[in-house]
């Protein structure tokens, strides 16, 4: 299991978004898939409105989170 944070598809850059986090290529901040979830919408229906954001990049920063969740209510 890979535990790197690094291979995510996620940038900084502090001249896009003033450095909020989105998905590498994209201006779509990474709290914005949450956020759509949270409002119980699909994914599918997060990907429809956010075409750049690949199904790929989505899932890895989903197993991402789930994996530093689950790590962290272990310890």
């Amino acid at each position: 299991m890979n535990n790197s944070f690094t291979d995510l598809p996620i940038s900084i850059n502090p001249k896009v978004l003033g450095g909020t986090p989105a998905f590498a290529g994209t201006r779509v901040p990474v709290t914005t898939l949450f956020e759509y979830l949270e409002d119980n919408y699909s994914l599918d229906e997060f990907l429809d409105e956010f075409p750049s954001v690949t199904r790929q990049a989505a899932i890895a920063v989903l197993i991402s989170a789930e994996r530093f969740t689950l790590e962290h209510v272990a310890a």
